[in-house]
């Protein structure tokens, strides 16, 4: 299945408090609950004014649907196309 990254602004993302995000991560759970298994959160990483989300999902569609009834907002959305690490220079 693809897996996608999601970009995201949010204007001081990064001194969001502990309980925001967790806020923030229940809303998410809930949505991709009533989106039903095909639409996975794997992990976000939050920096100062954006969050960057990687999903697994069959397309873009799901992702779009998990931010308009979320309302998390969606800057861009990119497929990956492949995986590099160092051992890809071995």
């Amino acid at each position: 299945m693809p897996k996608y990254v999601i970009e995201r602004e949010i204007e001081g993302a990064g001194q969001l408090s502990e309980d925001d995000l967790q806020g923030i991560s229940q809303r998410s759970c809930d949505v991709l609950g009533q989106l039903g298994p095909q639409v996975q959160w794997l992990e976000s990483y939050v920096t100062d004014n954006k969050v960057f989300c990687v999903y697994i999902a069959p397309d873009e569609t799901l992702i779009r649907k998990h931010g308009e009834l979320g309302d998390f907002p969606i800057k861009a959305i990119h497929e990956v196309k492949t995986m590099i690490d160092p051992t890809t220079a071995e």
